[in-house]
């Protein structure tokens, strides 16, 4: 097939569903090859990368996500065949197509039992190829499915730990399970409390290296001076009080994953260290001449926008591009308020565990919860239900009982009627006061009572009627 014939055909091949979402690396000597490989890929949905060489894709894969590699089995310099050893052993999540034409179906065989996807012979025309990658990009979706599936059954509520059914969330669990098929470095974003250190879990548990050591790391509470020191390790003498040496973070994490929480909060002269580490695959420890090398899968999070922190001046650009490889963002619970209602289940069920009874959520309260925003995401809810559980002794869990920056949120409304004006009837207004002045007072009742003007045997009395111990 020549590249005018290509070109010519190009226009009436109709994209493959789901290709748009696959990387595709075109691995081959022969420039007139490549070309025809990328217009067709490109035509059918793909996102298309070339190397003309194994060494040169070997560079591409350090830097970028690849999914599939059509690899010519003939290379100048390490062969096709060494090339997809060297594939199957440092990316196994990436599909091989390999493509022969030289020592016809035996190779390709042989490629077959390293690890090879399948194989296509030259020449071969567009349609081989369009049918070839056609049940790639299914193979590839199936086994997304299938490691969603697994996870599914381990979680009744989402994917791993994780909890939640709205689209977003689904959303999300797809590139999370995509993501932890890849060795590649991994960025979350997302707000305080939305659960970023949860995904990062969700990435190394449900990856290969699952058995290795997952090693968290927070940069907002290091103490500077001693973060070289925690990240790298020192030996013996490197400083006073080192009587011994001492592995640093990135050692102890070998063939694992380390979480950098917050990587925004690292200072400049460390981050220029990070990157020399995670770039040479290699850290020297304070004090020490001799460099180690690492072999650890690099995950990092933070709140900050990094982009505006590059223009700032406060993070590295080339620190930023190296970790900006697979970006996943969390979305905020405001975004997702259909998973409230799970959650709040979700937490409440754990919560009546440690304190040995059940109580329910009313109508009133969930509305309240449904119609706040939760600026602390889902860590804000967590410790609102654990709140609620600890100070309210009925069985029902009204929305009065939840803090008055929840229940008093616009477009909430009370338990008792429907009060949407924001007018609420004297005895609620009553039962509000003392509850709050309680609680205020970390359940002194006497002082309550005697702050608001009432005897102690009228207190308790209002506090059976509102079936609440303090």
């Amino acid at each position: 097939m020549t590249t005018a014939a290509a070109t010519a055909l190009v226009l009436h091949v109709p994209q493959i569903p789901g290709a748009n979402l696959l990387n595709l690396l075109i691995v081959d000597d022969e420039r007139a090859i490549r070309e025809v490989c990328r217009d067709v890929a490109q035509s059918l949905g793909f996102n298309t990368s070339v190397a003309d060489s194994a060494e040169h894709a070997f560079r591409l894969m350090e830097t970028q996500v690849v999914d599939v590699v059509l690899l010519d089995l003939k290379l100048p310099g390490a062969s096709g065949l060494q090339a997809l050893r060297a594939f199957r052993q440092k990316h196994p999540e990436v599909a091989v197509i390999v493509v022969t034409g030289y020592a016809s179906v035996q190779s390709a065989v042989g490629a077959m039992r390293e690890g090879a996807y399948d194989y296509v012979t030259k020449p071969f025309s567009m349609e081989e190829l369009r049918l070839m990658l056609d049940r790639v990009v299914g193979h590839l979706k199936l086994k997304t499915e299938n490691r969603m599936l697994r996870e599914r059954i381990k979680s009744r509520h989402g994917f791993g730990s994780m909890i939640g059914h709205s689209p977003e969330m689904e959303r999300l669990y797809r590139i999370v399970s995509k993501a932890a098929l890849s060795t590649h470095p991994v960025l979350i974003l997302g707000e305080s409390g939305t659960g970023k250190e949860m995904v990062a879990r969700a990435i190394h548990f449900s990856g290969s290296a699952r058995e290795k050591p997952l090693i968290p790391v927070d940069c907002g509470s290091l103490v500077p001076t001693l973060i070289e020191s925690e990240l790298f390790g020192y030996v013996k003498g490197a400083f006073t009080g080192a009587n011994q040496a001492k592995e640093g973070l990135l050692a102890l994490a070998e063939g694992g994953t380390v979480f950098f929480d917050e990587i925004g909060e690292l200072p400049l002269d460390l981050q220029s260290k990070l990157l020399r580490a995670i770039q040479e695959k290699e850290i020297r420890p304070v004090g020490g001449t001799k460099r180690q090398p690492i072999h650890v899968r690099i995950v990092a999070a933070t709140n900050r926008d990094l982009e505006q922190a590059v223009a700032q001046g406060t993070f590295r650009r080339d620190l930023y591009f190296r970790l900006n490889v697979l970006t996943l963002r969390i979305p905020p619970l405001r975004e997702r308020r259909q998973d409230i209602p799970l959650l709040a289940a979700h937490f409440l069920e754990r919560a009546c565990r440690d304190t040995g009874h059940e109580q329910t959520l009313s109508d009133d309260a969930l509305k309240a919860m449904l119609a706040y925003d939760w600026p602390g995401n889902v860590r804000e809810l967590e410790n609102c239900l654990e709140r609620c559980c600890a100070l309210v002794s009925g069985p029902v869990i009204h929305a009065s009982d939840l803090p008055t920056v929840i229940h008093s949120a616009p477009g909430t409304s009370m338990r008792g009627g429907d009060h949407g004006s924001g007018i609420l009837p004297i005895a609620e207004l009553e039962r509000n006061t003392i509850l709050n002045t309680i609680t205020q007072l970390n359940g002194d009742k006497l002082l309550a009572a005697k702050m608001l003007g009432i005897g102690k045997t009228t207190l308790y009395r209002k506090l059976k009627e509102y079936a609440v111990q303090f």
